[in-house]
């Protein structure tokens, strides 16, 4: 083996190797029970980042255990077709060309598309192989591929003819640069400088005063509202008002949705440029007036037909000052602002003709799928967000104005005819016929993903065997926009069948300090400069590290250097341990053949594998790396090691035996940690035991019979007396490899027969002719005389202690008179006092620590 571990020339031919093997090739004909998890479709025009690096590593180490403990695992790749980031993309193209996707049809540019996809599309296919990620390539699958495209034609026609999809005019967020509708995951919301411009609408007695800050929808206004329950305004409600800048008056109306305890209590109602507005209006029946086209230009008749809409703006507040109407102006005023999320444009509310799914009888089975426990969420406490979502749902706007996606398959005729047309039926043709020219939101086709990709419509081997998946592991933060549609269209499409029996969430990869990585501020991190840096299992190690269930993973680099440390152990043990003769030949001894130091790595060895299995059916990821962490650093890699060393030096038959267990839980141990970190421990496994690899063995059993408490207590015991000798070494300022002479009492302990390994691991050496105790530790039932004289300067440490003493008295003086302190304490924030009592109780333990020392130096 070499000497030191390198992931750079490990990684790369050894995936190569697991993938011409196939091993991640799931059989649809097997006997084995299945496990399927879906990936969650990345974009085609996405790269790899932190969270996809993090999610993925969760996946991979559920599938590579499932493959190990027996199961039919596939784990599925593809991607999303991103309608509007790539087109966005191929319109970058054509426009350094000085064209536009209209100059050239949509054929042509459809073509286009595809070309760049295929050129440069899927970058982070490449990038998940650089991961280790071990999933079924050859059922890659693509959301514009053809089975993918007749499954969404399909679902559409099926919820057509029930009467589930319509076409309505509604309020839709609009980007006035992409010119499409948007999703609400494609809006951003950012607090921006804006303005509040308080207006008198009307005189005199028919006046009330309102405010905005989008004056120029003013235009569009067709009512003013108030709570019905306001005495301010009742004497107008009903009556008409005059619009300023206007020929026309507008009513009073009468709505609870008003609150009449922000602003004035008035508010503006502009139907078709804000949601709210929209909604009071349908109630009221009132008329919705459109004033911005789709460029966002003013199109009413007057002085401001033809402005952009934020010139419009202030053309309208500095009309509205010069007839006097401004009432107030407040600048800045802070307020969220959505934009657009691709091209970063403001979103505008707008009133638009689109094509809906009406949602409530299909949130209704999905919410039920959870309550009646056919489903799991995890952590069962994320269940409320859910059910928030799925029992609160509005009707899902489904239609963009694009070019690149799934064509909605409508067709109209001349005479106002709507046929929708389903992948089996021919589209109507002659005079007059055309299709509708929009696309659907890509979050349709992802909510097939579940079923689609194993060939549904059609009922496939695939769709038989592997469906429903197990586990759909993906962040919180798109509970409500994928995870709650997959559920409405898998129950649905799938005559009641749920798409995964688990719903595992997990937080958001954040900076050190817990904050949102970004690359404005610095903090963002590119994965694949970390792997190249530290290799792939540190970053996967690091990533499952901090993954508590739904909570977000603070990650820095100093914590890829720990993990990558541990890799290095993990390599440097297993090397160690080869030179020392460990070794897999021959049956494993029986208990009565080995030392108390053997049987209890074996029961320590059992206990822990129980306890991982157990956190990975609870997805515990983090508490299952912290297991495997310490018990290989820990237990493994130090206790049980250094234990052994003088056995494996004096031979004989009771070395073998111990060279043998060493194997033994070597070869266990890194089939345990496989799943998190795969590249070194499928290299060290497959050098250890001469076999295939590791990717293939099978998962690591419990054997009961291999439990041996009293070995465990009695090794307990060991390190205990070890621990607190080293605790007091260092306190008493001893160099690492300073020899202490000592003489042990191990009377009426098991721990006789371990004086050699506690001698040499704690620094001892045997007490001579001239041997004078100068401390005295008594812990677990055994003696241990020190004699430190002439290994410290007693005189200097003495000082040292003493001045270290006397800071500790007054640090414990001062934070009693603060707890003393009435006015302070009632001032005071209850962190604050906290603060000042942990401060107390420190001084308190180091004035104990700091005397004892004191007392156990030797006179002089």
């Amino acid at each position: 083996m070499p000497t030191q571990y390198s992931p750079a020339e490990v990684e790369g031919p050894l995936y190569k190797r697991w993938i011409e093997r196939g091993y991640f090739e799931a059989d649809a004909k097997s006997e084995k029970p299945p496990y399927t998890i879906v990936i969650p479709p990345p974009n085609v025009t996405g790269a790899l980042h932190l969270g996809h690096a993090f999610q993925h590593t969760l996946m991979d180490a559920l599938t590579r255990r499932k493959r190990m403990l027996g199961f039919e695992a596939l784990w599925l790749p593809g991607m999303d077709h991103a309608g509007i980031a790539t087109q966005n993309k191929v319109e970058q193209q054509l426009a350094e060309q000085g064209l536009s996707r209209h100059d050239i049809g949509r054929e042509a540019f459809v073509e286009k598309v595809w070309e760049w996809k295929e050129q440069y599309g899927g970058r982070i296919l490449g990038q998940m192989r650089r991961l280790g990620d071990g999933v079924d390539w050859s059922r890659e699958r693509f959301t514009m591929d053809e089975g993918l495209s007749q499954a969404v034609q399909t679902i559409f026609k099926k919820l057509f003819d029930d009467g589930l999809i319509y076409r309505a005019e509604r309020i839709i967020n609009w980007c006035p640069r992409c010119l499409t509708a948007l999703s609400d995951i494609e809006v951003e919301h950012e607090d921006r400088a804006g303005e509040l411009v308080s207006i008198r609408y009307g005189d005199g007695e028919d006046s009330v005063v309102v405010a905005t800050t989008r004056a120029e929808t003013l235009l569009g206004d067709t009512a003013v509202a108030v709570h019905p329950d306001d005495p301010r305004y009742a004497h107008l409600v009903g009556r008409a008002i005059a619009l300023p800048l206007t020929d026309r008056r507008i009513p009073v109306v009468a709505d609870e949705h008003v609150d009449p305890e922000f602003g004035t209590g008035a508010v503006k109602v502009t139907p078709a440029h804000d949601p709210n507005d929209f909604a009071i209006g349908q109630r009221h029946n009132l008329p919705n007036i459109n004033v911005l086209d789709e460029h966002g230009v003013i199109t009413v008749h007057g002085p401001f037909l033809g402005l952009d809409r934020f010139e419009a703006r202030d053309a309208v507040v500095g009309t509205l000052r010069e007839q006097g109407r401004i009432v107030a102006e407040k600048r800045p005023y802070m307020h969220a602002v959505g934009h657009c999320s691709r091209c970063h444009t403001v979103v505008e509310p707008r009133l638009s003709l689109q094509w809906w799914v009406k949602v409530a009888p299909l949130a209704g089975p999905a919410a039920e799928a959870v309550r009646d426990g056919r489903v799991q969420i995890h952590p069962k406490e994320l269940e409320g967000r859910y059910f928030s979502w799925v029992d609160n749902m509005y009707d899902w706007c489904i239609s963009r104005q694009l070019w690149w996606g799934h064509r909605i398959p409508v067709w109209y005729g001349p005479d106002g005819e709507v046929v929708c047309v389903g992948p089996d039926e021919q589209p109507p043709t002659g005079e007059g016929w055309h299709q509708d020219p929009d696309v659907l939101d890509t979050w349709f086709s992802s909510a097939l993903w579940p079923f689609s990709t194993l060939g549904w419509p059609e009922q496939t081997r695939d769709l038989e065997k592997f469906y429903p998946t197990d586990v759909l592991l993906t962040g919180h933060d798109i509970i409500f926009f994928w995870v709650a549609r997959m559920m409405m269209f898998g129950l649905y499409a799938m005559d009641g069948q749920a798409p995964f029996h688990t719903i595992a969430l997990t937080g958001l990869v954040r900076d050190q300090f817990g904050k949102k990585m970004s690359k404005s501020s610095g903090t963002a991190v590119d994965p694949l400069d970390w792997m190249n840096e530290f290799g792939a299992d540190a970053v996967r190690f690091t990533l499952a590290s901090g993954a508590n269930p739904g909570a977000d993973v603070p990650i820095g680099e100093d914590w890829v250097k720990a993990s990558r440390n541990f890799c290095n152990k993990v390599w440097n043990a297993t090397r160690f341990a080869l030179m020392n003769g460990a070794t897999l030949e021959g049956p494993l001894p029986a208990a009565e053949q080995l030392t108390a130091t053997d049987r209890w790595i074996l029961s320590r060895l059992n206990t822990v594998i129980a306890e991982v299995d157990g956190l990975y059916e609870d997805y515990q990821f983090a508490k299952l790396s912290d297991a495997l962490y310490h018990f290989a650093w820990d237990e493994v890699f130090d206790w049980y090691v250094e234990l052994s060393k003088s056995v494996l030096a004096e031979g004989g038959p009771q070395a073998d035996a111990s060279r043998r267990v060493l194997g033994e839980v070597l070869e266990v141990t890194l089939r345990l940690v496989h799943p998190v970190i795969p590249f070194v421990t499928d290299a060290l496994w497959t050098t250890l035991t001469g076999r295939e690899s590791v990717v293939v063995a099978a998962w690591p059993t419990v054997d009961a019979s291999r439990a041996d408490a009293a070995a465990e207590a009695e090794i307990a015991q060991l390190q205990q007396v070890i621990t607190e000798i080293r605790r007091f070494r260092a306190d008493q300022g001893l160099k690492d490899g300073q020899k202490v002479p000592a003489r042990l009492d191990l009377s009426g302990t098991a721990l006789a027969a371990h004086e050699g390994a506690l001698r040499s691991l704690a620094k001892l050496q045997p007490a001579g002719a001239d041997f004078s105790a100068t401390a005295t530790l008594a812990v677990a039932d055994a003696t241990v005389a020190l004699d430190l004289s002439g290994t410290i300067d007693v005189a200097a440490e003495r000082k040292r202690l003493s001045k270290d003493l006397a800071n500790a008295e007054k640090e414990l003086t001062q934070a009693r008179a603060k707890l003393a302190n009435e006015a302070f304490l009632a001032k005071a924030a209850p962190a604050a006092v906290e603060k000042i009592h942990a401060r107390q109780a420190k001084a308190e333990s180091d004035i104990t620590r700091l005397t004892a020392q004191i007392a156990a130096l030797p006179a002089g």
